[in-house]
């Protein structure tokens, strides 16, 4: 089931595409009527995202860039009003994995390093887009983890990361708000791809049984026994992003099939 058109004739920026979710955000928001803006370092894998918009009948720019980098980020900006004369919605969803250490040990480098792209990269294209946004009366929406909702071991770097980018979503949808701009955020739990198909196949292997098995095993904890695909999770998204959510700003969408309630 496609989206209905949500987003029809929207221009949405998503910054931050990787193979996974990045890639569903961008083609369920054209599915949904945008065209997009297709920012990352990686442009080969840009190009691939923006084909297939293409040829859902939705115009595609692919604007490669360090969404680290100040000067990198304005041109993104500066390209995408060029291209398409507005843009209604931007997605921060660039991820950087930082170490997977206890706080007591990790290096404080390491720590820094991810969040240059965790929620920094975030905070420098929000403040870029905002005039956009403002004019457009458009929205934000920050992608979040559930590793909100919990302290495993050594997911202490990780979380202490998307702690800090829900704080500033939450403030700037205050300070943006008056303005007319809605900022939102997504917490994705499981997401069913590329990497954790990976990671199922590594641990059947290891433990000797069927990637089915490790499947049953994590899904089970979930109230409807499954892991959400990326398509899935991008849909929350491109609700945040429409006018279904005009009244709607400051919160944090969990999208884990009911593993964590919050």
């Amino acid at each position: 089931m496609t989206a209905a058109l949500l987003l029809d004739g929207k221009v949405i920026l998503v910054a931050g595409v990787g193979p996974g979710l990045g890639a569903a955000i961008a083609t369920r928001a054209a599915a949904a009527g945008a065209d997009i803006v297709l920012s990352a370092r990686t442009e080969r894998r840009l190009e691939n995202v923006a084909e297939r918009v293409r040829e859902g009948g939705r115009r595609a720019l692919v604007a490669p860039a360090d969404l680290t980098d100040d000067a990198a980020c304005e041109t993104l900006v500066e390209r995408a009003v060029a291209q398409f004369g507005r843009i209604d919605g931007l997605v921060n969803n660039a991820f950087a994995m930082p170490p997977m250490t206890p706080l007591t040990q990790v290096d404080a480098a390491d720590i820094r390093a991810a969040f240059e792209t965790n929620v920094l990269a975030a905070l420098r294209m929000t403040r870029l887009c905002a005039p956009e946004l403002e004019r457009a009366g458009g929205a934000v929406v920050m992608i979040n983890s559930a590793a909100l909702r919990h302290s495993r071991k050594e997911y202490g770097p990780y979380k202490m990361g998307k702690a800090s980018l829900l704080a500033m979503a939450q403030s700037l949808a205050s300070e943006l708000g008056p303005r007319g701009i809605r900022v939102n955020s997504v917490a994705p739990g499981w997401i069913y791809a590329g990497a954790v198909k990976w990671y199922f196949d590594h641990l059947a292997k290891e433990r000797g049984v069927t990637h089915d098995d490790i499947y049953a095993e994590t899904a089970a904890a979930t109230d409807l026994r499954r892991l959400p695909l990326p398509e899935e999770v991008a849909d929350a998204a491109v609700f945040l992003l429409s006018d279904m959510a005009h009244a709607i700003t400051g919160q944090c969408l969990d999208v884990n099939a009911g593993e964590f309630h919050h």
